[in-house]
């Protein structure tokens, strides 16, 4: 049982989304990081200075049962950025994916003899295996 879950852990597809899901986990505490400290700072100084954070609807007297829409609009932005992100890093795949679909194969440099169908350069004139007259 243990041979088998060693197989399966190190198969090549398991440790990719491994160090995907790491990544990713990293890439959105930057994300994060950007929102809350660099974009949100700007944008609560043009509205005035509200911050964001403490946007929320009191739902009884107790401040800390609320509705806090304000997480709500920091997490969309969040969002927003990472799904930016990933698309333009798809866009580029598919125009590098593109651009090697799109190379024009290789112009041929041999033909066949139609005589003796053997393989011969594509400019002879005459066959080397039969000597047929090309025309």
């Amino acid at each position: 049982m243990f041979k088998e879950f060693k197989e399966f852990a190190m198969r090549g597809n398991v440790v990719d989304l491994a160090v995907g899901i790491i990544i990713g986990g990293a890439f959105g505490t930057i994300v994060s990081s950007l929102v809350n400290d660099i974009l949100m700072p700007p944008i609560g100084m043009i509205t005035g200075g509200l911050d964001f954070k403490n946007l929320n609807i009191p739902l009884q007297a107790d401040p800390a049962v609320a509705i806090n829409y304000g997480v709500f609009i920091n997490a969309v932005i969040n969002f927003v950025i990472v799904a930016f992100a990933l698309f333009m890093v798809i866009r580029g795949m598919n125009k590098l994916q593109r651009k090697q679909e799109a190379a024009p194969a290789p112009a041929p440099t041999t033909k066949e003899c139609p005589e003796c169908m053997m393989t011969i350069p594509i400019n002879a004139k005459r066959c080397g295996h039969c000597a047929v007259v090309l025309k």
